[in-house]
């Protein structure tokens, strides 16, 4: 019995021996396939998001270049409303102007910038003042010589109002103020009655001054302008502008905003005719209006325009506001583009 069961374990143990290595093996063999398995799931897994994060990076390489793109047509279309700017700027502009005759000459090179109806002569009204004040100056009167403001002073013509009454003192240094600031007509007219030898030979240097000029279309008849028999051009006055423009006294006195004057126990305020002497945008240097029904409104100045020095004439404008608006109107036009000779028809 012993022997058998000696022979039964030996049989077992070599059986056993036997099928060991297949089990082992098979056991090796289903390890590594798993594992190969599960490699392979892993990359399968893995390859998906790849995939998702290699498309996220391509979308966001592209979304700059969009940006970039939308960027790029905002700076094009940015020039393109710049350079439509700069062209309508640079387009030359018409100017339109009311008044029935004007000229602007360059007052340094001479060159008309602007001219309509500039030979036809017309009443100049108070424009006449500049001419008064320049024979007044060229006499070398005393200017602190007392004047009195007399009967014979008075408009009698147009019987046109007068802030200063019959036996006002003021000096002849005053009178002229008041004659090229306020266009006080009586200021004017006592100028050229106490002028040496009268009125009469006032009015007389008034016209050898305008010959001597050379303004072979102005002629004067008396010192204030009430007239109608004042007569003068555009092109003339330019030249009587430019030639009171060389007076520092006329200068200053045409462009002074207000001024002071004691009559017996009143002071009397005077103001400046015309409103551009007020105004920042404009630098005057020196200024003049006038009116009467024959000349419609008038108005000359020499100003520094679109840093050029200008002369501008300005006359027969029906509006009380249409000379100002023809001059804001020229200087707008020369300061948009350096302006090229022209002829004015508009208006």
């Amino acid at each position: 019995m012993r022997k058998h069961w000696v022979i039964i374990v030996c049989v077992l143990f070599l059986l056993g021996m036997a099928g060991l290595p297949a089990s082992w093996g098979a056991v090796g063999k289903t390890e590594p396939a798993k594992a190969t398995a599960a490699t392979k799931t892993k990359k399968t897994v893995k390859q998906p998001q790849k995939a998702k994060v290699a498309k996220k990076a391509k979308s966001a390489k592209k979304r700059p270049a969009a940006k970039s793109r939308v960027r790029n047509q905002a700076k094009t279309n940015a020039h393109k409303k710049s350079r439509a700017v700069n062209n309508t700027a640079r387009a030359p502009q018409k100017l339109v102007l009311h008044s029935g005759f004007a000229l602007v000459e360059d007052q340094r090179t001479g060159e008309l910038l602007v001219q309509k109806n500039p030979h036809a002569v017309v009443p100049i009204a108070s424009i006449t003042k500049l001419m008064t004040a320049m024979v007044t100056l060229d006499a070398q009167l005393d200017l602190n010589e007392p004047l009195v403001v007399r009967k014979e002073d008075i408009d009698n013509l147009r019987h046109s109002r007068s802030r200063l009454p019959v036996g006002t003192n003021l000096t002849r240094q005053e009178a002229l103020l008041l004659a090229l600031m306020a266009s006080e007509n009586r200021a004017a007219h006592a100028l050229g009655r106490t002028y040496p030898g009268g009125q009469e030979a006032f009015v007389a240097a008034m016209n050898a001054k305008a010959r001597a000029l050379g303004l072979t279309a102005t002629r004067f008849t008396e010192p204030t302008g009430l007239s109608g028999g004042n007569i003068s051009s555009a092109q003339d006055l330019a030249r009587m502008v430019s030639a009171a423009y060389n007076y520092p006294l006329i200068r200053e006195y045409t462009t002074c905003e207000e001024a002071v004057i004691q009559s017996g126990r009143r002071i009397l305020a005077f103001h400046n005719t015309n409103r551009l002497v007020k105004s920042p945008r404009w630098q005057i240097g020196l200024s003049k209006t006038g009116f009467i029904d024959e000349a419609g409104r008038c108005l000359v100045m020499q100003a520094e325009v679109a840093q050029r020095p200008v002369l501008i004439i300005l006359l027969d404008a029906q509006g009380t506001m249409t000379r100002y608006g023809d001059a804001n109107r020229i200087k707008q036009w020369m300061e948009r583009t350096p302006p090229a000779p022209r002829m004015v028809h508009e208006g």
